[in-house]
């Protein structure tokens, strides 16, 4: 027997794996990458995780139909941020559910607990979920953290798991988990809370602002999650890196969207829009070299494109704040 387990690489979703691998059920955890799970790849970390609780490790990446099908028609609205919660879980089990056949596995786990989250793990919420993953009558989809608070799935009355082994955890109290955790003798796992920007009101904020301007692609998803973002005069995007993970960040994305703004003195990566105005990219110029080990008194040839710009830095980068989106 084969089961698919969608997998976050948090201490829920490992614990979730456990339970059904403990049972001698072959587990394959899946990681679906919309892109918004973080500034960093974690992929080798997430593989070490899964076959610590006992799966084998597989990643999705679904960024693109992602971003035309969830993202910005989700039928079940929005959290407090730009978190589209019920409608991810559903979209998520529903690709988990499209590469059974693929791997021979006969059903879906999850790490969720009901109660856990406000909008998308109330017992209704699951319903939902369940509905979007059109799994109301296959009943494929076994949540085995607090399987015995919910009505018995198909792998349970088909007795592919044993229901007395699954678990009736609820709420958002961490306390039996970590209690699993030392009885597992597990050191490594990810700490509870957060895990997708889209719940961060800073990044919901950029993608809001993003879209009144230009439409949103795959290669944006990182541009918005790297450095100081600028809305200039005639419209322009400007983002200039703030520290060597934003410099790292930002020249990893790759899109014919953007100029790369090249400095003659060490200071920040930047880039902006390629079909930024003249008076734009001289603005742009203006904003990096301020940002870099320069000197208001000098002028400086700063390549934004193909294009040798001359200018000063501000003489304060309080003038140059001015023109932040958000910092």
């Amino acid at each position: 027997m084969k089961a698919i387990s969608l997998f976050s690489g948090g201490l829920d979703s490992m614990i979730a794996i456990k339970l059904i691998a403990d049972q001698g059920i072959d587990v394959t955890a899946v990681h679906i990458k919309t892109g918004f799970g973080g500034t960093k790849d974690v992929t080798d970390i997430l593989e070490q995780r899964a076959k610590m609780a006992g799966a084998d490790f597989r990643v999705i990446d679904v960024r693109e139909e992602y971003l035309q099908k969830i993202l910005f028609d989700p039928k079940y609205g929005y959290g407090k941020n730009f978190n589209p919660c019920i409608d991810c879980h559903g979209y998520m089990f529903k690709v988990a559910k499209g590469v059974m056949k693929e791997l021979g596995a006969s059903f879906v786990v999850t790490g969720e607990v009901v109660g856990q989250r406000p909008m998308s793990q109330r017992a209704d919420a699951l319903q939902q979920v369940s509905a979007l993953a059109e799994d109301k009558e296959d009943k494929l989809i076994l949540r085995p953290m607090c399987a015995k608070l919910l009505e018995p799935t198909t792998p349970e009355i088909e007795g592919w798991v044993d229901r007395e082994k699954l678990l009736d955890i609820s709420g958002r109290s961490r306390e039996r988990q970590l209690a699993l955790v030392k009885e597992y003798g597990w050191e490594e796992y990810e700490s509870p809370g957060g895990g997708c920007l889209l719940t961060e009101a800073h990044y919901s904020d950029r993608i809001r602002e993003f879209v009144k301007h230009d439409s949103f692609e795959v290669a944006d998803i990182d541009l918005l999650k790297f450095g100081r973002h600028f809305r200039l005069p005639d419209g322009a995007k400007l983002v200039v890196g703030r520290n060597q993970e934003d410099n790292e960040g930002l020249q990893k994305v790759e899109s014919d969207k953007y100029l790369i703004i090249k400095l003659p003195i060490a200071g920040p990566f930047s880039v902006m829009s390629k079909d930024a105005s003249s008076e734009d990219r001289t603005l742009a110029a203006k904003l990096a070299i301020t940002y870099a080990r320069s000197s208001a008194d000098e002028s400086y040839e700063i390549m934004v494109g193909d294009e040798n710009i001359s200018v000063s830095p501000f003489a304060t980068k309080q003038e140059a704040q001015a023109y932040f989106f958000n910092a």
